[in-house]
């Protein structure tokens, strides 16, 4: 087997442990067990050191990039199987193919990684260091077989993503937001912040076109429920979608989007862009971190306070997290109707508290009931998104905003998720279910001619 000779003392010992620099260290006792696989003596064993070394040393890999994968693989293969001959290293056809899959993946990819991005069944991908690699299938986590050469070839990885953006990752900035080419989202945390190597994670971009009918068919939300968010779409509410990490929210805002009509203009603005807006009139602004002399931030709330300049339709902020809430409120109330956005909260009630905590991070000399006041004038729906035990995302509540009673904000849930209490086991069941309600914004409504469909959607 691949590098099987330097390992043949028993066949499951575990690498020498990586120091911060990449450097292999004295052998120590793991602080936990490392599975020992064929994909890890591959990548650790000299023999593999040898021919990518000889490969980079015989290609021009600035040059050879520029080319496709597939035009570079026979000149890959050829110096492989030369070297193989020439050095009679002893590695069977498969190893030798696993290989040339290996270096084309540092070449043009990320490394080990690259298969799991082109599994469509993995939603996130989650490197925990050298040896740890998690993917997420189907909402549930599992380990990946596949293992890095040591801590320097993760960080090489990382910077490489980071610089594709024009973002550096490295001792001095230990931590940065990322995207990949196809718009999958990374975040990327280096030691010495990360105690047992660098650790990657990466939201991935879904090729599928997400719909309403989509996630109707797969259990996320009813049709009466989805025919409500068009509505309140098209009649430009403003939303907010509020859930937990990894809930489905900027997916359900995908979804959402696609309701918006083609003559609007739309401005998005994000930390890594990875909205996926079909109109064909869009504006995507994206912040930027400061410099290494600690210049040049460009914040979100810098972006919205510019977009407002920019004769938007609709704003859509990715993810509203600190001080830009009160020029989303602002913009929200004046003029720029059927604006989104999203906040992390457990509950409908959570997110308008967070809202109101985020406003007063910039303007804390504001009475809290004015800034109550701004919420219940600027949003009018919560959307409250759960990912739950069973891995499936469900939309637990659609709530709408009534407005003020005093100084308290008035809500009114107009869907729920019912859980059934009898099923105990790994599925979750239940039924959206409807309030029957009359929506306060049943008027909104009539103006666009949708009161009918929308009060048949409440009675569904």
């Amino acid at each position: 087997m691949f590098g099987r000779k330097q390992n043949e003392a028993p066949v499951a010992a575990a690498p020498a442990p990586v120091s911060r620099t990449g450097s292999a260290e004295p052998a120590a006792v793991p602080e936990r067990p490392v599975a020992v696989d064929d994909s890890e003596l591959l990548v650790r064993s000299s023999e593999f050191h040898t021919l990518r070394n000889a490969v980079f040393a015989s290609m021009n890999v600035s040059v050879a990039v520029l080319k496709t994968r597939e035009q570079v693989r026979s000149d890959v293969e050829k110096i492989v199987s030369d070297l193989i001959d020439h050095e009679r290293i002893r590695i069977t056809t498969q190893e030798q193919g696993q290989a040339v899959d290996e270096i084309l993946n540092d070449m043009f990819g990320i490394g080990p990684i690259e298969p799991l991005l082109a599994d469509d069944s993995v939603t996130d991908i989650l490197v925990n260091g050298p040896d740890q690699i998690y993917v997420e299938r189907h909402g549930r986590l599992e380990l990946a077989p596949q293992k890095f050469r040591d801590n320097a070839h993760v960080v090489n990885v990382a910077q490489r993503i980071a610089a594709s953006i024009g973002r550096r990752v490295d001792e001095s900035s230990p931590m940065v937001d990322a995207r990949l080419a196809d718009g999958s989202r990374v975040n990327v945390v280096l030691p010495p912040l990360a105690l047992d190597g660098a650790c990657i994670a990466i939201r991935k971009f879904s090729k599928k076109n997400i719909t309403f009918s989509r996630m109707v068919q797969q259990g996320n939300l009813s049709a009466p429920m989805a025919k409500l968010l068009e509505i309140a779409s098209t009649c430009r509410l403003n939303v907010v979608i509020s859930g937990g990490t990894g809930s489905g929210k900027t997916t359900l805002m995908n979804a959402m989007s696609r309701t918006i009509s083609s003559n609007e203009r739309i401005l998005t603005i994000e930390d890594a862009a990875e909205l996926q807006l079909q109109q064909p009139h869009v504006v995507r602004l994206e912040t930027r971190p400061e410099n290494a002399e600690g210049l040049g931030q460009i914040s979100q709330r810098d972006l919205v306070r510019n977009a407002l300049r920019m004769r938007p339709d609709r704003i859509i902020l990715g993810e509203t997290r600190g001080a830009e809430a009160f020029d989303v409120l602002q913009a929200m109330n004046t003029g720029h109707d059927g604006s989104m956005t999203t906040v992390h909260a457990n509950t409908p009630r959570d997110a308008i508290t967070r809202l109101e905590s985020m406003v007063m991070m910039s303007h804390g000399s504001l009475p809290l009931v004015s800034i109550r006041r701004q919420i219940a004038g600027a949003v009018h729906l919560i959307v409250q998104i759960e990912r739950m035990r069973d891995g499936m995302r469900r939309i637990t509540s659609i709530t709408e905003i009534a407005g003020m009673e005093g100084d308290v904000i008035i809500t009114q849930d107009l869907f729920q998720f019912k859980y059934d209490p009898s099923t105990y086991g790994d599925e979750v069941k239940g039924s959206f279910e409807s309030s029957r309600m009359r929506p306060v914004f049943a008027t909104r409504a009539t103006y666009y001619g949708l009161e009918t469909a929308l009060l048949e959607a409440m009675q569904s």
